[in-house]
């Protein structure tokens, strides 16, 4: 892949062509495309980042075509970034209900991309953050993720979103989970989707107690339930109206800095691992790291231990790289 000015032109033009070719290499780490994500780093910060979680089956999916049909009738361009659980040798199958979103693909102001997630717990891909970016620069107004749906790990979600929806629906024991993952103090929007199934307002009654029991300070945001059968449209319309109730609402307040600060803290983390364990793949020599497999099989040395040694070596080794400069 060689990247060209004319690419990261094309990209911040919208060109949706362009976009998905700078996503593939970053998703590949080609080098051209990780200069190319440089260059067009400086473009973003602008879109305001959803992400809608929850478990299988909970419809997910649907709910954000739906999402996506509101906003575009509001004239608000949107993302979509659906983490896909299938081979990144095969490219998989989109998820049965993917296949609703296709109705958007014909529209300039919607670009949906599908990550495969290569095995990346949480419920998201590695390069969700950068592909992110790569929409935000693309001067999309609202950007979507959608996870895979696995269980409690999806709270991650909440790390890179400024707007987090948790998707629920009856008889799936959606409130005992969301009381072990400690998510009802990650999550700004509860959904029980499913609306028209039994159980559902006794789920909607039990969501309301929890959060009833959480001392708000004045002027918190407080997290509304809503009721949706995203398959009918029915109740999405008051979904989008609070996601951007809530947008205007940490914006004014200056929970938005703080998110985004957060979110480029993560960045700059993920980004120090990946530079440290390419460093190590190709300049560590590799019987030098055999040795301290070898101890760590032996249980002479802790993984903590190998670790700490093994960092004093790519220290020492830039140090005398630098100094040799």
């Amino acid at each position: 892949m060689h990247v060209t000015t004319e690419l990261v032109s094309k990209v911040l033009q919208g060109n949706v062509r362009a976009a998905a070719k700078l996503i593939r290499g970053i998703e590949d780490a080609v080098p051209d495309a990780l200069k190319s994500f440089e260059t067009i780093y400086a473009h973003t910060g602008k879109a305001h980042i959803i992400g809608i979680t929850g478990a299988p089956g909970v419809g997910k999916s649907t709910l954000v075509d739906t999402v996506i049909a509101d906003l575009r009738q509001r004239d608000i361009t949107v993302g979509v970034i659906a983490i896909d659980p299938s081979s990144p040798f095969t490219g998989g199958a989109i998820l049965g209900d993917r296949v609703r979103m296709s109705r958007h693909t014909g529209d300039s102001g919607v670009f949906i991309r599908s990550l495969a997630t290569r095995g990346y717990v949480g419920g998201l891909s590695k390069a969700t953050i950068s592909t992110i970016h790569v929409m935000d620069a693309m001067n999309k107004d609202i950007i979507i993720v959608e996870t895979v749906g696995v269980g409690q790990a999806e709270i991650d979600v909440t790390r890179v979103a400024d707007t987090s929806v948790l998707t629920m629906m009856p008889g799936m024991g959606d409130s005992i989970q969301t009381m072990k993952a400690g998510i009802l103090e990650a999550v700004d929007i509860f959904v029980v989707n499913k609306a028209d199934q039994d159980g559902a307002h006794r789920l909607n009654a039990e969501l309301n107690s929890m959060l009833a029991m959480k001392n708000y300070l004045s002027g918190d945001w407080q997290p509304p339930v809503l009721l949706t059968e995203a398959i009918n449209s029915v109740g999405t319309r008051a979904l989008v109206t609070e996601i951007l109730k809530h947008r205007d609402f940490i914006a004014a307040g200056g929970e938005l800095d703080k998110r985004r600060r957060a979110r480029a803290r993560l960045a700059l983390m993920e980004a120090i691992q990946d530079a440290t364990s390419n460093y190590i793949d190709s300049e560590i020599d590799s019987s030098y790291l055999e040795n301290i497999i070898d101890d760590l099989t032996q249980r002479k040395l802790t993984p903590y231990a190998a670790a700490g040694i093994v960092i004093g070596r790519v220290i020492r080794q830039v140090t005398a790289s630098a100094d040799g400069k």
